[in-house]
């Protein structure tokens, strides 16, 4: 199962165990890898690498829309999707399995089954999450507030080297942690942001900031636009903004968001990050950049001959 669709289905059982309809969920998944699995012409029909993707799941639709849960007929059109047509198969039947590991075991436990991934695995799957997350949302201004509230506790986070190294501690349960911050969060933030920051919290975290501002970034992405980190060494004010915003937005052909952060010990000038984009153009790094080039081979010999 690509790591995307195994972030959103894990998000949407939860939601199915919340709701008590994660049984039924089950059974109405099984009952489509079934379906699929028996049927020459539909499997033919749903694996054909030559039939584009939105007309699979328009297929799919068609057949079992009303005949199975909501969150199953969301599951089985992300899953035609997000995976290869010929993998449609074998993903449906791990859907199904997924599904009834969930109704019948504890999440934890579950979450211990799943197979352990690399960086760009685990931001996939964070992001196939946060997806499933974010289209639960009513409405835009939920998107918004969840991506503000998850920014500002980054922000407490990279602030506190005590707490964020607690919550990257591998020698501390996964469950303790997110109970960590249940209790930091509960009560105090949109519910979506709660699920969001427990779910940065896993086995093989090392940087909780950076997982934190990945949701962010998934807010953004959510609402159609681009989220720019700006670390700057003063406050920046509004001109500045939009003109960067606009700069931003001519390099990305997407709406930009600047997210802005200050840091005084840069001295002067801003990083900005949009996704793996990274521009320094600061004073520390002007100055780094000198101390490389006076301690290389040539500034070794000028200075050996003055």
């Amino acid at each position: 199962m690509h790591p995307s669709l195994g972030g959103y289905a894990t998000a949407v059982l939860e939601d199915a165990v919340a709701d008590g309809s994660v049984a039924r969920v089950a059974e109405d998944l099984g009952a489509v890898e079934s379906l699929v699995t028996h049927n020459p012409s539909l499997a033919a029909a749903l694996t054909d690498v030559v039939v584009p993707a939105p007309a699979r799941q328009a297929v799919v639709e068609e057949l079992v829309a009303g005949r199975i849960a909501p969150a199953a007929l969301r599951l089985v059109v992300r899953t035609v999707h997000d995976e290869r047509a010929p993998d449609l198969p074998v993903a449906l039947h791990e859907l199904a399995e997924l599904a009834h590991l969930t109704a019948s075991f504890r999440a934890e436990d579950v979450e211990a089954e799943q197979p352990r991934l690399g960086r760009i695995g685990a931001r996939r799957r964070a992001a196939g999450y946060a997806a499933a997350v974010f289209e639960s949302l009513p409405a835009v201004h939920d998107i918004e507030e969840v991506e503000d509230e998850l920014f500002r506790f980054a922000r407490i986070v990279e602030s506190n080297p005590q707490l964020r190294d607690t919550l990257a501690d591998p020698a501390i349960t996964v469950a303790a942690r997110r109970r960590l911050v249940g209790s930091l969060l509960e009560g105090k933030v949109h519910p979506a942001t709660l699920r969001l920051a427990r779910a940065v919290i896993h086995q093989r975290v090392r940087d909780v900031v950076q997982g934190l501002d990945f949701m962010v970034e998934q807010a953004a992405v959510a609402r159609g636009w681009r989220l720019a980190r700006v670390r700057a060494a003063r406050p920046v004010d509004a001109d500045v903004r939009a003109q960067l915003a606009d700069q931003l937005r001519r390099l990305t052909g997407r709406p930009v968001e600047l997210q802005v952060t200050v840091d005084p010990g840069l001295l002067g000038g801003v990083v900005v990050e949009v996704g793996d984009l990274r521009v320094d153009a600061t004073a520390v790094h002007r100055l780094e950049q000198l101390q490389e080039h006076l301690l290389g081979p040539e500034g070794a010999t000028r200075g050996a001959i003055h």
